[in-house]
């Protein structure tokens, strides 16, 4: 029978039977030169600084301090001791107690920033002007989410924030609505004769293009209204929804706010109401609650409110959505209710 070699055992933590408060008691009394004084600074029994001394006292196997009148005085250990652990254990409670430094102008903190394509062209631009001013050292990772990865990428700690619409998420994420989006018709005049108004007999005769993250033929369109378009293109993002429109007779279904970005680069295309009303879903601000004091972070959702303010789609009452629950404190529905007003584009 073959014997296993024996596993030397971990050599003990030095001084694993010293109570490390008893080095804050020792650091007070010292000061004072005290007990009695001492204790009121502690919001201690002077019984209780007294033991607390002699458990000290015994583990080090030293004595620390040394009677003079009525008074206190440190002995050669006490005194070394006190050189040693003072300025450590003042520089530990200011690290408990003071809030870091954070300073937008020197910070070089690298922010992780989550969006949805919808959201990434009226955002991210805009977003890094500001912070080419503000916080010239700062920097910005991009990484897409959208309504079905945004709960992983932050229970993650893939993103930092978060800026899409969103539907049940947990009660460790925060969220605030930006503002409420809607839906407009993008066309090619040169192409698709539609009017200045959109009925719904000409809008479901064209044939269109959509945006779908599930990279199929259903839309918002086909989702809330239950009613099937003549679709001839599916894409995964709305990147090149514009150069698909333009020169062909193609309709695109998309967000107002991503109408007004594409028109920026081909201001010959144009936009109108669709023949029919479809509310978009709140465009939400979702970060982790345990970066609420996180000032770098906190520093990066306030530039990104001032922007949403900026395109003057604030929402018509400000709301701070209650955690996890996806109810805002008025009375609006959940997001997952919103059939009538619908998913996430896609």
């Amino acid at each position: 029978m073959s014997v296993l070699p024996a596993v030397p055992l971990p050599a003990p933590f030095p001084g694993r039977d010293l109570d490390l408060n008893l080095l804050r008691v020792f650091v007070v009394v010292a000061e004072q030169g005290s007990v009695t004084t001492a204790a009121a600074q502690l919001y201690l029994t002077q019984p209780a600084v007294s033991a607390a001394l002699r458990r000290l006292t015994e583990s080090i196997g030293a004595p620390l301090f040394a009677r003079q009148g009525r008074g206190l005085v440190l002995t050669s250990r006490g005194t070394r001791l006190l050189a040693e652990v003072g300025p450590h254990l003042r520089a530990l409670v200011d690290a408990a107690l003071s809030p870091s430094a954070f300073d937008p102008l020197t910070s070089e903190r690298t922010l992780r920033l989550g969006s949805s394509d919808a959201s990434e062209s009226w955002l991210v631009p805009p977003l890094l002007r500001a912070l080419e001013r503000e916080a010239p050292r700062m920097r910005l990772i991009c990484i897409p989410v959208q309504f079905r990865t945004v709960g992983d990428a932050l229970a993650s700690r893939r993103v930092d924030v978060a800026v899409t619409v969103a539907d049940e998420l947990p009660s460790s994420v925060r969220r605030t609505t930006l503002f409420f989006g809607g839906f407009v018709c993008l066309f090619d005049p040169r192409h698709a004769r539609l009017g200045k108004t959109v009925n719904e007999s000409d809008y479901f005769a064209h044939d269109h293009v959509i945006v779908s993250y599930n990279g199929d033929l259903r839309g918002v369109v086909e989702d809330i209204m239950q009613k099937t378009r003549r679709v001839r293109c599916s894409v995964s993002s709305f990147t090149n929804v514009g150069a698909i429109v333009d020169g062909s007779a193609l309709l695109a279904t998309v967000p107002s706010l991503v109408a007004d970005q594409i028109r920026l680069v081909r201001p010959h295309l144009r936009t109108a109401p669709l023949p029919f009303d479809v509310k978009g879903s709140a465009m939400e601000l979702l970060w982790p609650e345990i970066d609420d004091d996180d000032a770098a972070g906190r520093f990066l959702r306030e530039k990104i409110v001032e922007l949403a303010k900026r395109l003057g789609r604030e929402p018509a009452t400000k709301r701070e959505l209650a955690p996890g629950t996806g109810r805002s404190s008025s009375t609006d529905p959940p997001a997952r209710r919103r059939r009538a007003a619908p998913r996430p584009p896609r």
